[in-house]
């Protein structure tokens, strides 16, 4: 008997479209999932101040990854970025920090610098999507990717675009993700 292959169905992004890593200054940390609660609050809160569409995200310990689409004509991420990494650095205790952080009042928590990438079509969105919610499995923080909450993979489960026991397969994955 042929079993059916379901191949995913990701809708287009509108207006400008990119792909994120984004990183905190200490890669052994576990300051993201730490305080999980906050990022997303802040996340919220400038995402309401300065829209934008989160197509896909991945909050990990130490660096996050998420694609987002901007409103036509707006090309401001770096804005969006600077709010969110001062949100969340606001009331936490400052890192180790250089003297260059020091002039320019940095807690030394998120590096300074973020990858970005602009999605040039459908397979780019689709690569990086698929990149984004394997990203647990790749760095061995679980098996499977529905075994990650920090993901939007739950709700492409729930949208009926990914099957719950989706995993993904690297090699299918290529490109530079910025990690």
């Amino acid at each position: 008997m042929d079993e059916k292959v379901t191949v995913p169905r990701y809708r287009r992004a509108q207006g400008s479209t990119f792909f994120f890593t984004v990183a905190l200054a200490d890669r052994s940390s576990t300051l993201l999932v730490d305080h999980v609660d906050r990022l997303r609050r802040i996340y919220r809160t400038v995402q309401q101040r300065r829209p934008f569409e989160t197509v896909a995200i991945c909050i990990l310990p130490e660096h996050l990854h998420a694609v987002w689409s901007l409103p036509d004509h707006d090309v401001d991420f770096s804005s969006r970025w600077n709010l969110i990494k001062g949100g969340f650095s606001r009331g936490l205790e400052p890192q180790e920090r250089s003297a260059s952080k020091l002039l320019k009042r940095e807690k030394g928590i998120w590096q300074r610098r973020y990858w970005e990438h602009a999605i040039r079509d459908d397979a780019d969105l689709e690569r990086h999507v698929d990149y984004i919610h394997f990203n647990p499995v790749k760095h061995g923080l679980v098996t499977q990717a529905r075994d990650w909450s920090f993901s939007s993979f739950h709700r492409y489960v729930e949208q009926g675009i990914l099957a719950a026991d989706w995993g993904g397969d690297m090699r299918d994955i290529a490109g530079n993700f910025g990690e």
